[in-house]
């Protein structure tokens, strides 16, 4: 039990620590500052519900993907801590990562931008589920048993509605909070990322000296 509360505590904070709520939440505001209390909620929603589907999507068939393409635990450890370890250091330099942010251009200011347009693309992906989020995704529950995975998408399923409340009282949030909270807040999110990202690359390594020592019997 003591285990299982461990691994669901570390999932969480792995997770809390790549979506960062409150810095998105600010990015959120920005994005729909044109858009009605109704028009805001139901972006946030279906941005938030299809991010959890592509984690679960992820959690559940990671083992698969893994046989399909060949791919080792090790391999997705470093690969993965690698991304992890990225999106830590922008954030600690006070910026926010290529791999979760929006690169298209943004539209003029007469130009009224519906919910859909923004819900999947940039808000589900790449903001909420990018590849560092996916990649901590599949190291927390590839590895483990059915309980792994089911402790994993559950510590998802909380934060996404962390993220749901923030995202509904994001305009007050933002203000009480303020931009160098923010600011304050990304960095520490992003110390809390590059120690785990760096974490997965000492156990990928570990795990890859490992497979390719393993003396025949």
């Amino acid at each position: 039990m003591h285990d299982i509360v461990t691994v669901a505590v570390t999932v969480f904070m792995g997770f809390f620590a790549m979506m960062n709520p409150i810095a998105n939440t600010a990015v959120f505001v920005g994005m729909t500052g044109d858009f009605t209390p109704q028009q805001r909620r139901q972006t946030a929603i279906k941005a938030l519900v299809a991010a959890f589907f592509i984690i679960a999507a992820f959690c559940l068939l990671g083992k698969g993907i893994f046989e399909i393409f060949g791919i080792t635990l090790p391999a997705l450890r470093l690969a993965g801590g690698i991304l992890v370890f990225l999106v830590g250091y922008h954030m600690l330099q006070g910026s926010s990562s290529k791999l979760h942010t929006n690169e298209q251009a943004t539209p003029d200011k007469g130009e009224k931008v519906q919910p859909a347009d923004i819900a999947i693309s940039p808000l589900a992906l790449p903001i909420l589920a990018g590849p560092g989020t996916i990649a901590t995704a599949m190291n927390y529950s590839a590895s483990g048993s059915m309980l792994n995975i089911i402790v994993t998408i559950a510590a998802f399923a909380i934060l996404c509605l962390i993220t749901f409340v923030c995202f509904l009282y994001g305009p007050k949030l933002v203000d009480m909070i303020g931009e160098n909270g923010i600011n304050i807040t990304t960095r520490l999110m992003g110390l809390i990322l590059t120690v785990i990202g760096m974490q997965m690359l000492i156990q990928g390594v570990h795990d890859a000296y490992l497979l390719f020592n393993v003396t025949p019997k």
